[in-house]
């Protein structure tokens, strides 16, 4: 899509056609096409029938109602800020006191959104046209606008002096993929920490997968998860320097420190088995949840945790274990059979194995349900095997 065709698209024509297609089914976009061009355009039809589909596919990011509002890029969607994250961190600055705020790297505005949403004014930055266009169209769409200044620049001429919070978003993505080196990213890391360090508050997100010893000592770092998949990560400026904290949306839920604990012991494993949620892991905070729950690893190497009783604890899943087997397709297939199990979740950690080979190899076939860990033990590759512990209703 080119500047001129979403300019067309914000026209009344183009919007009208656009909300036609609200509830459209893509895999009939063919015969719809050759309807609409009979009417409109060829050029505003493609137009609308792509951002069409950008809509539906962001519900799931934005939420429908501003989600079917909203514009955006055929990858500036993919790229944004969860909503439920987005808003998560804007509360967050506007409990620092911020009521200002340069968004370097803005994309299509779904940070700015949520800045903006609270009260915050916000000068939204990006140097491509296109994306600058479809931010402004957002703010403009989700009744923003007075509060959100979108300017097309490049971010590493703005001065930010005038504002009480920078969030700056580096491209991690290329023409190769995702990339991996942060000071690959565009604009590099270190030019956001220097810019961040020269503000009073200051956020840089980044990818989750960042080493520890990249974490500059005067920086937070928060790793933060969405119904328990890890979504970034985020370097803090001007809050508690050198701390460590997982976030675990929805909630929040929070768990940080300054001074981690060393890795726990690994001893036998247990009747139960916990999973710590993704952004725990990332944070290296492991070994606080073990303390909370009394456990210990099964492997010096392998980020589970087993204990003996089962304590409630937002920071992991918990199984109960009936089985600790040494790795086998043969006898895991014998045990599946004799008890009847057809719905098998395969969880791994440690394991060369994946989840839908297992599932192929074994082919679970019966009434019941068990979950198999393919995972390693004191150094051995085992299988263990459970369900997940009961639900409780006394979660700290």
């Amino acid at each position: 899509m080119t500047p001129e065709d979403f300019a067309a698209l914000l026209a009344p024509e183009g919007r009208a056609l656009l909300d036609s297609l609200r509830d459209y089914d893509p895999s009939q976009e063919l015969a719809v096409a050759t309807r609409l061009r009979r009417e409109h355009p060829a050029a505003l039809v493609s137009a609308a029938l792509g951002q069409a589909r950008l809509r539906q596919r962001a519900v799931a990011k934005f939420g429908a109602e501003d989600a079917f509002r909203m514009y955006f890029t055929s990858g500036g969607g993919e790229m944004a800020t969860r909503a439920s994250v987005a808003s998560y961190r804007a509360e967050r600055l506007a409990a620092l006191g911020v009521r200002s705020l340069a968004d370097l790297c803005c994309g299509i505005g779904g940070d700015a959104l949520a800045l903006a949403r609270l009260g915050i004014r916000v000068l939204a930055v990006d140097h491509d046209p296109l994306t600058v266009a479809v931010a402004r169209a957002n703010a403009e769409a989700l009744g923003l606008a007075d509060l959100i200044e979108v300017r097309e620049a490049d971010v590493t001429e703005v001065d930010t002096s005038g504002y009480d919070a920078v969030f700056i978003d580096p491209a991690r993505r290329g023409g190769r993929g995702r990339i991996f080196d942060p000071e690959s990213y565009s604009p590099p890391l270190s030019w956001a920490v220097e810019t961040a360090r020269a503000a009073k508050y200051a956020a840089i997100k980044i990818a989750p997968g960042i080493p520890h010893e990249a974490v500059p000592a005067e920086a937070e770092a928060e790793w933060i998860s969405d119904q328990g998949d890890v979504k970034e990560a985020v370097l803090w400026f001007g809050t508690a320097p050198g701390t460590v904290r997982a976030t675990l949306l929805p909630g929040p839920r929070a768990l940080h420190t300054a001074d981690p604990l060393p890795d726990p012991e690994a001893g036998p494993v247990g009747r139960w088995l916990y999973e710590p949620d993704g952004a725990v892991i990332r944070a290296h905070l492991v070994a606080e949840v073990a303390g909370q729950l009394d456990g210990r690893l099964i492997d010096p190497t392998i980020a589970y945790i087993t204990a003996d009783e089962l304590r409630a604890t937002p920071y992991a899943t918990a199984y109960e274990i009936t089985d600790v087997l040494p790795f086998g397709l043969k006898k895991l297939k014998a045990l599946l059979r004799e008890r009847g199990v057809g719905i098998l979740t395969v969880k791994k950690r440690g394991s060369a194995i994946e989840p839908e080979e297992l599932r192929k190899k074994v082919r679970p076939q019966g009434p019941n349900s068990a979950t198999v860990f393919l995972t390693r033990v004191a150094g051995a590759p085992s299988m263990l095997i459970g369900a997940p512990a009961p639900a409780r209703t006394d979660t700290p």
